[in-house]
């Protein structure tokens, strides 16, 4: 069975109300490691926010000063993660996000508020 069918398999309730079960973990650990790296956090997003829910290659490889190697290196990561999917038309290649395994890593990280909650840590800026 491939990492992604696995990943396609209702998840779970969040982590804080239950413990993860270890099928459920070992099917995750790889989308969230995949995520861990930096650039492919980047990808990630980039891919995620497209406009029509796709994006090719071609407007991707720009956006680093990572050679084009480099770049199919992590998006094969980011696929074999389950996180995204691609097809191939003509000489590029058009990646779209997999919602359903991106709802299933929220899911797992949701945290419910509580009135016991601190006041939030200081976290960078994001642009």
């Amino acid at each position: 069975m491939s990492k992604q069918a696995v990943v396609d398999a209702p998840c779970c309730p969040p982590l804080s109300e239950r413990r993860v079960p270890a099928e459920t973990a070992a099917a995750l650990a790889p989308a969230f490691k995949a995520l861990g790296d930096p650039v492919r956090l980047q990808l990630m997003s980039m891919i995620a926010s497209a406009e029509g829910g796709e994006i090719c290659v071609c407007d991707l490889t720009p956006a680093f000063d990572l050679t084009g190697p480099t770049i199919s290196h992590h998006l094969r990561t980011l696929r074999e993660a389950g996180l995204v999917d691609a097809d191939r038309r003509g000489t590029w290649v058009y990646y779209r996000a997999r919602p359903t395994v991106l709802r299933q890593l929220a899911a797992l990280l949701t945290v419910a508020p509580t009135g016991t909650d601190a006041a939030p840590a200081a976290r960078p800026e994001c642009s």
